[in-house]
């Protein structure tokens, strides 16, 4: 028999604002019945909080229900916490620690992480620094058989989290938040993430945690931002959800995969992160091979990170490797045809191809070195989605829609073909269907891949490969292993 599953509040930055929170609790409970639970990430305590905690410190007034809290994340609330590891504040208020695990007697698994990011070692009282996660993460992935967690509590957002996903309004996820808290929720695993302290509401659509086609399949994540507590603006504070414990879930049932959902924001992070020692300077250095800069050594753009120019190793992580001889594609290339070139970006640039299919036959192409898009950085890859998106609008601005596909194979420079098609000559399952049939007569397995998955996830650097995007989203992949004939995709 099926667990029952329990009924969770959460909610953001509290600040102090006792009886507001509270009090909707209550009126909650009265309308929609008893919640087992409240979670509180963000600020829990403000400035002005001691009057009103005065009453719940003494038992004069008592929570409606179990409350859990996390810990300061500044030097003005620290008092209010006596133990970092974890204590009870009053009458149904727990602080949960520093960090740690609370697991209930229902099975239901909660990871925490209180206080914000250190900017300075040692860290202060009131912040969490790489051991802390380092310590968290150690104490679950060595556990048998670990899973994920059900719930993760953290006060800062992680960083990137709006990567391959809806928008996150006013708040830039490329420069808010933690990249610690990334790497935490992209190793626990939680179905369940819940953040505050930017004042704002946001629920990302969910995302995978295992690689379409390599990895068995896994539950996903739910990351959910809570704004403050009786906030002006009417921004959402309080998340009501139900959940059963994973450890009481058919693995069937747990893995189930929701039609929206999308690739792990975090797996390109965690991927580059112990390539290079100095992430920043990332967005420096493609400024160097534009083709204006021709009669520059592009080694010139690098003294001030410190390293010789003859050493070519660290860059890799972040800059496109150079040819090993002319290429016809690479921006700064005597040998391009810029006569051909359409528009130019930070890190791509938009062509002509030459001997087109049609007139308005395009490639989308890297401005550096790059063999396919599974070896572009998040900044590049980021470029080509825009570079598409306006394809898209534009073709269909004409009465067209788009086929775009990638042959990894025998290539040198990335080249992603763009070939617009009369929306009234076939449609976009017409066009999938011609595909398909193709390859079968060839004896090509193309495989079909979700909407939301990204072709690194299929697919590592050096695997040679073919694919098919259609402007629905739809995407067809083969993976090259022997033979294959080039001219494939402009056959179709």
């Amino acid at each position: 028999m099926a667990a029952a599953p329990l009924r969770v509040l959460a909610c953001g930055d509290v600040e102090g604002r006792l009886e507001a929170i509270f009090g909707r609790v209550r009126a909650i409970q009265a309308k929609s019945g008893r919640f087992d639970m409240l979670l509180c990430v963000g600020n829990f305590f403000g400035s002005t909080s001691e009057a009103e905690w005065a009453e719940y410190r003494t038992g004069a007034k008592k929570a409606p229900i179990p409350t859990y809290v996390l810990g300061a994340n500044n030097q003005d609330t620290l008092s209010y916490f006596p133990d970092v590891s974890g204590c009870e504040l009053a009458e149904n208020i727990t602080y949960l620690g520093r960090r740690g695990v609370y697991s209930g007697c229902s099975g239901l698994q909660i990871a925490y992480l209180s206080g914000t990011e250190a900017q300075e070692q040692p860290a202060p009282a009131h912040s969490f620094s790489a051991k802390d996660v380092a310590e968290l993460k150690t104490s679950l992935l060595s556990t048998p058989n670990f899973r994920g967690v059900d719930i993760l509590l953290t006060s800062p957002w992680p960083r990137d989290v709006g990567t391959f996903a809806n928008s996150a309004g006013e708040i830039d996820t490329k420069k808010c938040g933690s990249k610690l808290v990334s790497d935490l929720a992209a190793s626990l695993k939680p179905r369940y993430h819940f953040a505050a302290l930017e004042k704002a509401y946001y629920e990302r659509l969910p995302y995978r945690n295992h690689m379409v086609l390599q990895e068995t399949p896994q539950h996903v994540t739910r990351f959910i931002a809570l704004a403050d507590v009786g906030n002006t603006s009417k921004k959402k504070y309080l998340y009501a959800f139900s959940i059963v414990p994973m450890s009481s879930m058919d693995p069937a049932e747990l893995v189930k995969q929701p039609q929206d959902v999308t690739e792990n924001p975090y797996r390109k992070l965690r991927k580059e992160a112990p390539k290079s020692k100095a992430p920043l300077c990332a967005e420096e250095e493609p400024a160097c091979q534009f083709f204006f800069d021709l009669n520059k050594h592009q080694g010139k753009k690098r003294p001030s990170d410190g390293r010789e120019r003859g050493d070519s190793q660290p860059k890799q992580a972040k800059k496109p490797p150079q040819p090993t001889g002319p290429c016809w594609f690479c921006l700064a290339s005597p040998e391009v045809e810029k006569h051909l070139v359409v528009s130019i970006g930070t890190h791509c640039y938009l062509a002509l191809a030459k001997g087109g299919l049609s007139p308005d036959h395009v490639l989308i192409l890297p401005i550096g070195h790059y063999q396919s898009v599974v070896d572009l950085s998040s900044e590049v890859l980021e470029e080509v989605t825009k570079y598409k998106a306006a394809l898209k609008e534009f073709f269909r601005s004409k009465g067209k829609r788009y086929v775009l596909f990638e042959r990894n194979y025998r290539s040198q420079h990335l080249q992603l073909q763009v070939v617009p098609v009369p929306l009234d000559l076939c449609t976009s399952e017409d066009i999938k269907e011609a595909f398909i049939a193709q390859a079968q007569e060839q004896q090509i397995e193309l495989l079909e891949i979700p909407e939301h998955s990204d072709i690194a996830q299929v697919a590592q650097p050096g695997t040679p490969y073919f694919y098919v995007e259609l402007d629905t989203g739809e995407k067809l992949f083969h993976r090259i292993r022997g033979r294959f004939p080039l001219q494939f995709g402009r056959c179709v």
